[in-house]
């Protein structure tokens, strides 16, 4: 019997993508463009896309270091889930409850959007909107559900949105252990995020948008990105660099760059899918403090995550750790935990990478209509669903549009710059530390560790 160590280390989603994996041509010299954008994950390629639309005659460039969906965008769980990490609170201090509701409703939309745009291009990425569903397999999990839906429905969210499963109601769906009720999002669905990284890519090129791959970028100024293989000028430049902002001159402390690690099992049989549900393929994850994540794939295997090793210091970037065996084998054994009939099943595919944290843990965007520069990215590990709708509003900010997107709460929220080391390595590793005890104890104990958790969320800044 294979071992989690055995595994093929590189993402799930690359096999047989070939096209998407091996990098396209770079940059050869100095170019004149109208929009420069940095960066080939879904920020830059759905910017790209409804600027192409909405003004086809654009001269576009897409630089990126490596190959389109090299960082998150092709690494992530395949979840375009409907929501933003962001709390409603904080948006609606900012403006007001009812425009939080908006944007929250906005980004339900961004799911309906992104399945929209697959059938009009003919992207073949497995979209299914089947909600997703956050189980309670404990007392505090549970309680924590119960509050959480009063405050939703306070806030004007409808049943159909999101609503409160009994325990008979969640097994129905997901047979894991010890479950006492679930949450289901309804405006969520399950992606393959590299086929629609590469069919955003053939759209993006058949309409005329260069992409430039095996182009790093050195600095963005105002107007102009150095690259080692040649200056571009634009009027409009978009940085969209997520986690890989930290690489860039002055822009170290603007977001944290913290590791998420996955594994895929091989297929399931049908009689292994009879025993652990989701005959509708949601997404799924249970209430803990440190965030799992899963889907049932296309193909029927299971694709799960977690966090990684949280943060190295000096937000260093590391591919090393995109394969911390310690990781992907406590991912399998919290995976066992929930479902026991996969025991003796084969771990096929392990992989990782870095997300991008605002020092508020709060997604946003911004555009200088003076400069032409532009910002987006941050999403905390919820960007599939995010990143179109920020997409569609630069591309609205960028051409000088106002429209109901650009008057949205996110648009210029902003967040103050990461603390100094060693002070955010400290904040970091210490929540994390505390998280994880709190977990423990909850599973152990059936109580809650809610001075824990508060604790962690001081230490962690943000929340």
């Amino acid at each position: 019997m294979s071992t989690v160590a055995d595994a093929e280390p590189r993402p799930l989603w690359w096999d047989g993508l070939d096209e998407l994996t091996t990098p396209g041509p770079a940059l050869d010299g100095d170019l004149d463009c109208d929009v420069a954008l940095v960066g080939g994950g879904f920020s830059a390629l759905w910017t790209a896309y409804y600027l192409i639309r909405q003004d086809p005659s654009l001269r576009i460039a897409i630089l990126e270091k490596h190959h389109c969906g090299f960082g998150a965008s092709g690494r992530n769980g395949g979840w375009a889930v409907g929501e933003l990490a962001g709390s409603f609170a904080k948006y609606a201090a900012r403006s007001s409850p009812a425009e939080s509701l908006r944007l929250s409703r906005a980004v339900f939309d961004a799911v309906d959007e992104i399945g929209r745009v697959a059938i009009t291009e003919g992207i073949e990425c497995d979209f299914c909107r089947a909600g997703t569903l956050r189980l309670a397999r404990n007392s505090p999990q549970a309680d924590r559900q119960c509050d959480e839906i009063a405050e939703v429905r306070a806030h004007g969210f409808t049943e159909d949105e999101i609503r409160l499963l009994s325990p008979d109601e969640a097994r129905e769906r997901l047979d894991a252990t010890d479950v006492r009720s679930a949450i289901l999002l309804t405006p969520s669905a399950r992606v393959h995020p590299a086929k629609l990284v590469l069919g955003l890519v053939r759209t993006l090129r058949a309409a005329g948008v260069e992409i430039y791959e095996q182009t790093e970028v050195a600095e963005i100024s105002d107007g102009v990105v150095r690259t080692e293989r040649g200056l571009v000028r634009a009027p409009v430049v978009v940085r969209a660099t997520e986690a890989y902002s930290r690489d860039l001159p002055g822009a170290k402390r603007d977001l944290l760059p913290v590791y998420s690690l996955m594994i895929a099992t091989e297929p399931l049989t049908a009689d292994t899918w009879d025993q652990i549900g989701l005959s509708e393929p949601s997404t799924f994850a249970d209430d803990r403090h440190m965030v799992i994540y899963g889907q049932r794939t296309a193909d029927d295997r299971i694709a799960f995550g977690r966090p990684g090793i949280p943060y190295l210091y000096g937000s260093k970037v590391s591919a090393s750790n995109e394969q911390h065996l310690p990781s992907h084998e406590t991912a399998w054994r919290v995976l066992r935990e929930m479902f026991p009939g996969l025991e003796g099943t084969q771990v096929t595919h392990r992989w990782g990478g870095v997300l991008g944290i605002p020092r508020n843990w709060v997604p946003g965007l911004s555009f200088d209509r003076t400069t032409g520069r532009g910002v987006l990215g941050g999403y905390v590990g919820e960007g599939v669903a995010a990143a179109n709708l920020a997409g569609r509003t630069m591309a609205d900010l960028a051409l000088g549009n106002d429209t109901d997107r650009t008057s949205l709460p996110w648009v210029e929220f902003t967040a103050r710059r990461w603390e100094v080391e060693p002070f955010r390595w400290l904040g970091v590793r210490g929540s994390r530390l505390i998280l994880g005890r709190a977990d423990a104890r909850e599973y152990s104990r059936d109580t809650e560790a809610g001075l824990s958790f508060r604790l962690s969320r001081l230490l962690r800044g943000g929340n």
